[in-house]
């Protein structure tokens, strides 16, 4: 059922059946939230005129994803990419997608989610899982620095694999902020009371997503760029992408 390989230079496990390739992540400790130095990073690219509409909601809302905590993350499998539409197919033979441009585009699942969830094999990772991936052993505003994001940072098709090697974190993760990936966590505004370890944080209510930059592209100017930055959370609404976790095969 898995297949271990190389994948543009990295090494990977395939899942045989599905053909989604998954990363190891190694575990560790890093620090999870939006910090002050982002914080002051987003005035810097304000200050410079990097600024297209207001950055005060992000701003109002930087709460959401705070304090600043340690955590500490165990080693787990992720999938180097969001599920494509091909992929969702696997499981979901019946699945459509009007907003995916290919088979191999990121499929992006509404009602069918509770579906999915229910037929994958696979679990969700954590908000701390995510982030943790997401970062790649940084700490700045994205895995490529405090720089403003750009647009054709974004990656939502994957049939171009020069493309989405070159999309990849120092984890071999292609499309982090991207899409909206869900995780497991219920949303919960901030992180007071959120465990040091990498357990999702359960209950009733919607889940918490990471990222979308894409999903709202060609960008109008209202600053989506935001959406692409590590710490950025919001909750669950409307369609969502889906980057699985998964436990390491036995050798």
């Amino acid at each position: 059922m898995w297949s271990e390989e190389v994948v543009a230079g990295r090494a990977a496990w395939r899942h045989v059946p599905s053909g989604v390739v998954f990363r190891e992540v190694p575990g560790g400790v890093f620090r999870m939230g939006l910090s002050e130095a982002e914080l002051e990073a987003v005035r810097v690219i304000e200050r410079d005129g990097g600024v297209e509409d207001t950055v005060e909601p992000f701003f109002a809302a930087a709460g959401d994803a705070q304090p600043v905590r340690e955590v500490r993350v165990e080693p787990f499998l992720i999938a180097r990419h969001p599920l494509t539409v091909t992929q969702v197919q696997h499981w979901l033979p019946g699945y459509e997608d009007d907003y995916a441009d290919a088979d191999s585009g990121t499929a992006r699942l509404g009602d069918d989610l509770g579906d999915l969830l229910e037929v994958l094999p696979f679990r969700l990772p954590s908000e701390a899982e995510w982030e943790y991936a997401a970062r790649a052993g940084t700490t700045t505003l994205t895995f490529r620095g405090d720089g403003k994001p750009e647009e054709e940072w974004l990656i939502h098709d994957f049939a171009d694999e020069e493309r989405t090697a070159a999309a990849e974190n120092a984890f071999g993760l292609a499309g982090m902020g991207s899409a909206n990936e869900i995780c497991a966590d219920v949303w919960i505004p901030g992180f007071d009371g959120a465990p040091a370890d990498a357990r999702p944080r359960l209950g009733d209510g919607a889940r918490t997503v990471r990222g979308g930059a894409a999903d709202i592209s060609p960008w109008q100017g209202c600053d989506e760029w935001l959406l692409l930055l590590s710490s950025t959370r919001y909750e669950h609404y409307d369609f969502t992408a889906v980057r699985p976790v998964a436990a390491r095969p036995a050798r």
